[in-house]
């Protein structure tokens, strides 16, 4: 049992389930407030790091279950019960509405739950929620789906297509374009620190692989450094999963798992 950043981070069985490996964060709380912790499943992308990101900020209690991608482990029935479109993150509540249980899948609707549950991050009033929410749609259907074909063309497509590489590359431009220019007269997207911001940072890290200069958008690149800066997001960036870092991409039976899969 270690000491991480104030809260209890440890290893665990977790024997009902194909993830065998659990981490606890924030056992003290749990046991403090009396409540079930929060169940994540997770991988290190962009995605996963949204929920362990909001986690931490509102400091709730969570337990991590790796859910390797790699391996097809998000195909299982009692993963599919969870989150129907085999992706990750997703979560259960144990102490959701009415205190029964409650999973939520698709990282935006658990980003919206959870600041609904907790009165962190989202907005009650309306004015402010519906900027909120603009910016979180524009990352859910812009933002992440041209950063991820940007990456997945740069770095794993088996033969380099350059009409791929200058459509997505340009467009994942274009949208931090869009950002440097909303964040030159305000600190964050939506006004206040929300989960607007805490959709976006993840995918902003992985700038580089995007073929992104951050130097080139300096009000969006202030705005990456006040955020990785905070605590919450530092201690949900730390979380390792060791068999993420010994994933083969090239290996042809990892990339029929993660590239190549039709309707089942």
């Amino acid at each position: 049992m270690e000491q991480f950043h104030g809260a209890v981070f440890l290893i665990s069985i977790a024997p009902t389930h194909r993830m065998k490996r659990a981490v606890k964060r924030g056992a003290k709380s749990s046991r403090r407030r009396g409540a079930a912790p929060i169940e994540l499943y997770y991988w290190p992308t962009p995605n996963g790091w949204k929920i362990s990101i909001m986690l931490e900020e509102c400091g709730l209690p969570y337990v991590v279950h790796p859910v390797d991608i790699s391996k097809g482990e998000q195909f299982t029935q009692r993963f599919l019960a969870i989150s129907p479109n085999n992706r990750i993150p997703a979560i259960v509540d144990p102490n959701g509405p009415g205190r029964r249980p409650i999973p939520v899948f698709e990282s935006g609707a658990i980003l919206q739950y959870l600041g609904r549950k907790t009165g962190k991050f989202y907005p009650r009033d309306e004015r402010a929620r519906v900027a909120v929410d603009e910016w979180l749609f524009w990352q859910m259907g812009g933002l992440g789906p041209m950063a991820g074909q940007a990456v997945h063309f740069r770095r794993y497509a088996p033969e380099q297509i350059p009409y791929a590489l200058a459509r997505y590359t340009d467009e994942v431009n274009r949208l931090y374009g869009v950002m440097n220019t909303r964040l030159a007269g305000r600190e964050f997207l939506a006004g206040r620190y929300s989960i607007a911001d805490i959709a976006c940072v993840g995918w902003v890290r992985l700038a580089e692989r995007q073929g992104q200069d951050l130097a080139q958008f300096p009000h969006l690149n202030r705005w990456f450094e006040a955020i990785r800066a905070r605590p919450a997001v530092k201690r949900a960036f730390a979380i390792r999963v060791e068999a993420a870092s010994k994933v083969d991409v090239n290996d042809p039976k990892v990339r029929a798992v993660l590239f190549s899969q039709r309707a089942r």
